[in-house]
């Protein structure tokens, strides 16, 4: 398939969605985190088309793309617009496509624990956890709201602990396994206010995702 990464089946692939308007040092510190802690063979960045729970949009697709490649030089990393390119919105419907194009590939969703707190919002959101392994990486301040989360709650019973989070890609689904991990102190948010990512004037939208797919995660619509 012309512009769409390879993977074959039995490998683990985590999936790190989002805007990444602009990408940073973070974000590429958290995706080798995600391979480290996850046991991930490869990490696909889905640099998601927008937000549908943002009023303002991104800055252009190619400018996006451009950055996300010049901070995450890793050769187990591939910075993609596969949403944009299979026509989806949603986090849901992104996960099914993928699923079927690339039947016995393991499919991990990365996400912030600020995501998980609001996670049971996301469209869709319990078909994305009963059908996909998720590795939910704690950033400062989010973890107490995750771990009291609607989706945590109903679905403790299927979390790993993180000395088994190198399993997880193995694991059926629900499986879902909450890691601490050092941050970056860094924001695209922060990046654009300060007025040092210019692609960002076109329409600002915070590096996220939505649950439709776009944070380290989406919203899960």
């Amino acid at each position: 398939m012309q512009g769409f990464p390879i993977a074959m089946p039995g490998q683990v692939i985590g999936l790190l969605g989002g805007s990444f308007d602009p990408a940073h040092s973070g974000h590429a510190h958290v995706t080798r985190e995600a391979i480290k802690r996850f046991g991930l063979d490869r990490v696909w960045w889905l640099v998601s088309p927008g937000n549908p729970l943002k009023a303002e949009g991104p800055a252009p697709m190619a400018d996006r793309l451009a950055r996300a490649r010049a901070v995450m030089d890793d050769p187990r990393v591939t910075i993609t617009d596969l949403e944009a390119r299979l026509g989806t919105r949603y986090t849901a419907e992104t996960l099914e496509r993928l699923m079927a194009l690339y039947p016995g590939v393991r499919f991990v969703w990365l996400m912030g624990a600020d995501n998980l707190a609001q996670f049971h919002r996301w469209q869709r959101w319990r078909w994305i956890i009963e059908h996909v392994p998720i590795g939910v990486i704690a950033r400062p301040g989010s973890g107490i709201a995750a771990r009291l989360s609607k989706t945590a709650d109903r679905y403790a019973w299927a979390r790993l602990p993180p000395s088994a989070g190198r399993r997880l890609g193995c694991q059926p689904a629900p499986a879902w396994c909450f890691v601490n991990v050092p941050m970056v102190a860094q924001s695209s948010s922060a990046i654009r206010a300060r007025g040092d990512w210019r692609g960002g004037q076109s329409g600002g939208q915070s590096g996220g995702r939505r649950g439709t797919a776009a944070t380290a995660a989406k919203s899960g619509g």
